[in-house]
């Protein structure tokens, strides 16, 4: 498994995981919700009752310089809801 997952701590994820013990990653495009299920299983030693996926479209940019208007665009990505078993956490912060 060689998929890109890292961690989305904003304020809206942080109520998810608050309300609903749900916990938001940044992951792969091309990874699907049996691969994302068991790495974070595999990463955090936690039981993961059950895998949301949205992909995120690119914005478009463009921005003023000598040479002219430059124009481009972000990439797609997919954020990845995970929802946690009862009792179970993940804590991000204990590497600090």
């Amino acid at each position: 498994m060689d998929i890109m997952i890292k961690p989305i701590v904003t304020e809206k994820a942080t109520k998810l995981t608050e309300k609903l013990n749900r916990y938001t990653f940044c992951v792969s495009p091309e990874a699907n919700k049996y691969q994302i299920k068991a790495l974070v299983e595999q990463l955090y030693g936690v039981k993961v009752v059950r895998v949301n996926t949205a992909v995120v479209r690119g914005k478009n940019k463009s921005r003023w310089t000598k040479s002219g208007l430059l124009r481009g665009n972000t990439s797609r990505w997919k954020k990845a809801f995970i929802t946690l078993a009862e009792g179970q956490t993940i804590d991000f912060y204990s590497n600090i």
